[in-house]
């Protein structure tokens, strides 16, 4: 088996996931999962695929992320490591649909208007 590589995106953020044989190593940016993301629930997000399909020691993955937050990675990669696995075994597919790792979280980012602070927020209002 060669390596497979997907993408996954979430928001703005964008993973590129290299995925091959191995003993369950798992690198984002070239550091290990529990040092990229201090948090566990990250951690959990992207382990959730991995997890459903009983099969967290069999593979190693690498993931190059960028843009966006630790949430929106952990998400990006999320969806990265379950199409890599539909591209490895075809059969794993109705089981990470069911769990919904396959659905792209379409929700955008609103752009920031002109004129305002932030996408909605207006400066303060002052009648005098």
């Amino acid at each position: 088996m060669d390596q497979i590589v997907t993408v996954g995106r979430r928001k703005t953020s964008r993973a590129r996931v290299f995925l091959n044989k191995g003993k369950g190593e798992i690198t984002v940016n070239k550091k290990p999962l529990d040092e990229y993301f201090g948090r566990e629930v990250a951690k959990m997000v992207v382990l959730q695929p991995l997890e459903t399909i009983n099969k967290v020691d069999s593979f190693d993955i690498k993931a190059t992320v960028s843009g966006g937050g630790n949430f929106g990675q952990a998400g990006a990669i999320q969806l990265g490591i379950a199409r890599a696995l539909v591209k490895f075994d075809g059969d794993l597919k109705p089981v990470l649909k069911k769990e919904g790792f396959l659905t792209r979280d379409s929700r955008k980012v609103e752009r920031k208007k002109v004129g305002l602070r932030k996408a909605r927020k207006r400066p303060q209002y002052s009648k005098r």
